[in-house]
Order: C-alpha cells, then structure tokens, then sequence
C-alpha cells in the first residue's frame, strides 16, 4: 500500500517540474515562488519536524539547529569553493557553478528519498497514520519537483539534466517507500538530516533563488509569488495537522 500510495508523489511531483519549465517566459515570478516555496519548506515544515526528532541538546543548543547552521555554511562553502576554482580556470567568478544547481537537486532527490520513507513508516503504524502522511508529501511534492527543475536550470544546466534530476525526484518517493520493507530509520539520524538539509535550501534560496528573482525585475508580483508560495506550504502543512 505505502509503495502505491508513493506514486502519488511520483505524479505530482513530475506536474511540479512541468509547471517550472511551462512558464519560462516568466523567469522572476517562477524564482519568485520558488524562494517562497523553499522558505515555507524550510521554516515550517522541516525545522518543526528535525526538531521534534532531534531536539537534543548539545552545549545548549538544540542538536537539529546546530546541523541546520552546518548545512547553511556547507552550501556556502561549496559555491564559494567552486567559484574560486572556476576564476582559477580562467572562468567567470560571477557565473554560477552547474555542479552547485546538480548538487542542490541532487540534496532534493535525498530528500524526497526521505519523504516515501516517511511513508512507509506511517503506514508501519498504521492506515490512518499512513494516509495522513501520505497526503501530506504528496501535496508538497510539487514544490519539490518544482523546486528541482528550477534550481538545476538555474546554475546554466541543460535541460535534458534538468529533466534528468526531476525524474530521480520524481522516482525517489517510491523507492524510499518499497525501502521500509527492509529496515527502519532511527528517527534522530532522520532529525538531524532534516536540520541539515533545511539549512542548505535556506541558503539556495535567500543567497541565490530570491536574488536573481529580484534582480532584473523588482516588481511586486514577485514578492507576492515570494508570499503565496510560503503561504501555500503553510497551508499544506496545516491542513496535513
């Protein structure tokens, strides 16, 4: 049932990236709501969860917001890594690296891989822990998919690996899913995943997504599109409870 109940995720995700790359001719509003998409991921739906899993202390701070900061200056260092040896190439240090738009969708495969665990494990417990869930990756899960179409073209990568990452997006649910017939993930090695993650999309989405949004064209519509998307993850994540 989790593995069925997966490729609800597969669709809507695969209707995610199809919406990106449809409306191109609109580049700052799909960054827009992009930045506001990952926002609302990251402030209400994965920080809330790698807290409630990985919450523990260490010299006073909360274990999943230390991993939260890590995956923030992981994210900044690679680019910033990546940029230098790109200008010690001869390379433009302002062009943005391609293996930073993979690395990022490539982090978003993961986690996604990590949604249809969580599907899994719901269902473990029981069908209506399981359609709850359920329902709640597969309404985000356009964002997901939305999400990695924009960020693997928006680092200059081709569209065909665009696509590429999309559909390992789009098929990671399911096989997380099927993967809960073999073992169970310890919840706070899943906590603290979240927290480094959400960290890494953060910094993907204020230092690159929103800027390059605003940049050529500050208009107000993009910081509605911006507003909507946070407001629509927060709508998800009221509604899933």
């Amino acid at each position: 049932m989790a593995v069925v109940v997966a490729l609800g995720a597969f669709l809507m995700t695969l209707v995610g990236g199809w919406t990106a790359q449809r409306v191109t001719d609109r580049r700052h509003l799909v960054l827009g709501l992009a930045g506001g998409l990952m926002l609302g991921v990251v402030g209400l739906d994965l920080l809330p969860e790698a807290m409630a899993a990985a919450g523990r202390p260490v010299l006073g701070v909360p274990q999943a917001l230390l991993l939260f900061v890590g995956g923030f200056l992981f994210a900044h260092a690679v680019e910033r890594l990546l940029a230098v040896r790109r200008a010690g190439h001869g390379g433009d240090q302002g062009k943005r690296a391609p293996q930073v738009g993979l690395t990022a969708a490539a982090a978003m495969v993961g986690h996604s891989l990590m949604d249809g665990i969580a599907i899994g494990a719901a269902f473990q417990v029981g069908g209506g822990m399981g359609a709850t869930v359920a329902l709640a990756v597969i309404t985000h899960d356009f964002a997901d998919g939305f999400n990695t179409y924009t960020i693997t073209s928006l680092y200059g990568n081709a569209r065909r690996r665009a696509l590429a990452m999309l559909a390992a997006d789009a098929l990671a649910p399911v096989v997380g899913a099927a993967s809960t017939l073999l073992f169970t993930l310890p919840a706070e090695l899943l906590g603290s995943y979240l927290g480094f993650f959400g960290g890494a999309l953060l910094y993907l989405a204020a230092a690159e997504i929103l800027p390059e949004a605003h940049h050529t064209h500050p208009a107000r519509t993009t910081l509605l599109c911006t507003v909507l998307g946070a407001a629509f993850i927060w709508l998800v994540v009221g509604l899933s409870g």
